[in-house]
């Protein structure tokens, strides 16, 4: 299976960006993708078409992700108008594009390839590892290097954040919260269903909601609610892995906004010391929810949060916790009577 994903990943992910627009999204409904995959192999009628069949399921995720980013982003109006740049803007665009070329072909060729390949084709950090045939530390070192050789040629380029972004550009302050809720809507068409996790401040008023994949919202309404399930779910598994190998996840964070994109690491401690890894949001909270471990968020990301009326409405989508977590029961006992499991 392993396999088969890395062969077809590549198209996958470059179908999924081009209904999403961004390859950090394209990526994530990739890995999502991948997991409906293996959940649902017995449905793949045909071996030969495995390629097919799992781009079909990439870009039907890519699809519903599209359709629900648009009717979560605040403020969104259809008589928006158009984005593109007029051609002076357009010509100062290439021009710019054109003096970020050469800053970059001006560096030594190991940090050059490491640039081209980290920041320019949306590699990880263990794939541009793979792809250079060094080690992960020495392309982080590589990738200091050049952004310490490119920050002095480059300042003159550096945008204030747009409306609707939050980034760290100094130490953050954080706050904890615990997930309050999650509610979903009633929609007859299963696809058309919004799914928002509720962050709420501990000890304060605030509270942030974050739209979810309907998978991760089962998952986590499941544990909220305390429900037993015959075989751990993948989070728990991954947090079981992660204390089997001697480490301990010790907090999630939800570190930015941008672009109306949530952003969040996971912190695990292992013999190494501590190492952040990249999650989306829902994957991070859920593994916090798993193994015990403090959520904790960017402080400006409250104070940056939608409009109260915004928060109110999330929360009064008609479908509760309760009501997900018994949803997601039933289906899993109709699936293991298909299966004829007890």
């Amino acid at each position: 299976m392993a396999e088969l994903l890395r062969r077809h990943w590549d198209i996958a992910v470059q179908l999924a960006g081009r209904v999403l627009g961004s390859p950090d999204l394209a990526r994530d409904a990739v890995q999502e993708a991948a997991v409906a995959a293996m959940t649902d192999l017995e449905r793949l009628r045909s071996p030969d078409s495995f390629g097919a069949w799992f781009c079909g399921i990439a870009l039907n995720v890519s699809r519903r992700w599209r359709r629900q980013l648009q009717s979560e982003v605040p403020g969104l109006r259809a008589d928006l108008p158009s984005v593109s740049p007029d051609p002076a803007e357009a010509a100062e665009i290439a021009d710019t594009a054109a003096r970020v070329r050469g800053a970059i072909a001006a560096l030594a060729d190991g940090q050059q390839h490491a640039v081209r390949l980290f920041y320019l084709q949306g590699l990880s950090h263990r794939e541009v590892a793979e792809e250079l045939g060094i080690s992960v530390g020495a392309v982080k070192a590589r990738l200091h290097q050049a952004r310490a050789a490119l920050a002095p040629k480059l300042v003159q380029f550096m945008a204030t954040p747009e409306a609707g972004t939050v980034t760290a550009t100094e130490p953050a302050a954080w706050a904890e919260v615990v997930v309050s809720e999650i509610r979903r809507t009633r929609d007859e068409d299963p696809r058309q269903r919004k799914h928002v996790m509720i962050l709420a401040e501990r000890g304060g008023d605030r509270r942030l909601p974050i739209w979810i994949g309907p998978a991760e919202a089962s998952v986590l309404a499941l544990m909220l609610e305390s429900v037993e399930t015959p075989r751990p779910f993948p989070y728990k598994l991954a947090a079981g892995l992660v204390e089997a190998a001697g480490s301990q996840i010790t907090e999630v964070k939800i570190t930015r906004l941008l672009e109306s994109v949530y952003y969040a690491c996971v912190t695990v401690l292992g013999p190494g010391g501590p190492q952040e890894v990249d999650a989306r949001p829902s994957d991070a909270v859920n593994l916090a929810v798993a193994s015990g471990a403090p959520i904790r968020l960017n402080s400006e990301l409250l104070s940056a949060a939608p409009s109260q009326a915004d928060v109110e409405g999330a929360s009064s989508y008609p479908v509760a916790t309760a009501d997900i977590a018994a949803e997601t029961q039933q289906r899993m006992r109709e699936a293991a009577q298909r299966r004829g499991t007890p």
